[in-house]
């Protein structure tokens, strides 16, 4: 885990991505075309590092999947420290945030606490 690449503006985890020596993501400043960021773009609007700053609970952009809202609001009720830690004590366990390119282990939900208690015990 490359933990001082932390969490994406919407919340995905940057810090186990295997993309991330080539995904631009948040890093980008000029966010045109397919480098584009709906999230991204929101929270510079709004003057926020994350969509887990802000108030509103919204679906938009990548949040309108199960794994970036999930991460997202367990950042809003436990701190990105902490998810962060959570990741990085899954990965001890053989968590796997990315297999065969984009499914993995936290991929596997369709119940957004129940992946929120996934991240948080490593356990199904």
């Amino acid at each position: 885990m490359k933990r001082e690449l932390g969490i994406a503006s919407c919340g995905l985890a940057c810090c186990l991505c295997s993309e991330n020596t080539v995904c631009k993501g948040c890093q980008v400043e000029a966010h045109e075309g397919p480098e584009r960021c709906e999230n991204r773009d929101c929270c510079a609007e709004k003057g926020l590092s994350h969509c887990s700053a802000c108030e509103a609970d919204c679906r938009k952009g990548l949040l309108a999947k199960i794994k970036p809202y999930a991460f997202t609001q367990f950042v809003k009720r436990y701190g990105e420290a902490q998810l962060l830690d959570c990741l990085a004590a899954n990965e001890q366990k053989g968590v796997v945030y990315h297999r065969e390119g984009i499914f993995g282990d936290y991929d596997a939900f369709d119940d957004v606490e129940a992946l929120i208690e996934f991240i948080r015990t490593g356990v199904r």
